[in-house]
């Protein structure tokens, strides 16, 4: 598993580095082996070390978010939760695919399995504007993410409000 880490204004102690490699060789390789990519964000907040791990493996992407007084409970708390995500995504496509395995369906069938329902369509009109207009419009509408035409780029983006207070950007890939 190739694994990166970066911290954000400090530096990683040696110790720790190798620490971390060893702990998601040890404990995540059994299920991604060499194919998955981990990177680690270390950063200090009012004294509380948090640790940020995001996996990536078959277009899957697993992350967690831990804080605690030493780093390297920290990154085994999110170790662990990212196992527990791993087991939940298993259990959820084991389940699905013993609901189907035998069952002759087409591609339309499919479709039907699912139980997800739609309870709103809303259509509105998309003018272009700037990051700091999106997130004053997504402000003032008390809306937790919103969806604009960027007018620097001409491309669909939606800013939304993370968990920690601070604003975040989803950009499409060229």
């Amino acid at each position: 598993m190739k694994t990166i880490i970066s911290a954000k204004k400090m530096n990683i102690p040696q110790a720790f580095d190798e620490y971390a490699k060893q702990r998601i060789d040890s404990r995540l390789s059994k299920f991604f082996g060499d194919d998955a990519d981990a990177k680690i964000v270390i950063s200090e907040v009012r004294d509380q070390m948090v640790v940020e791990l995001t996996v990536r493996y078959n277009n899957i992407i697993y992350r967690s978010e831990k804080s605690a007084v030493d780093k390297n409970d920290a990154l085994d708390a999110t170790i662990d939760k990212i196992i527990r995500q791993i087991r939940k995504n298993k259990t959820r496509v084991e389940k699905k695919l013993k609901e189907t395995a035998f069952v002759d369906t087409y591609a339309d069938d499919i479709e039907e399995q699912y139980d997800f329902e739609v309870v709103k369509h809303k259509k509105f009109t998309m003018r272009p504007m700037d990051l700091d207009e999106a997130i004053l419009q997504m402000n003032l509408l008390g809306h937790s993410f919103f969806m604009f035409s960027n007018a620097a780029t001409g491309i669909i983006n939606v800013v939304y409000k993370r968990g920690d207070g601070n604003y975040a950007v989803l950009e499409p890939e060229a």
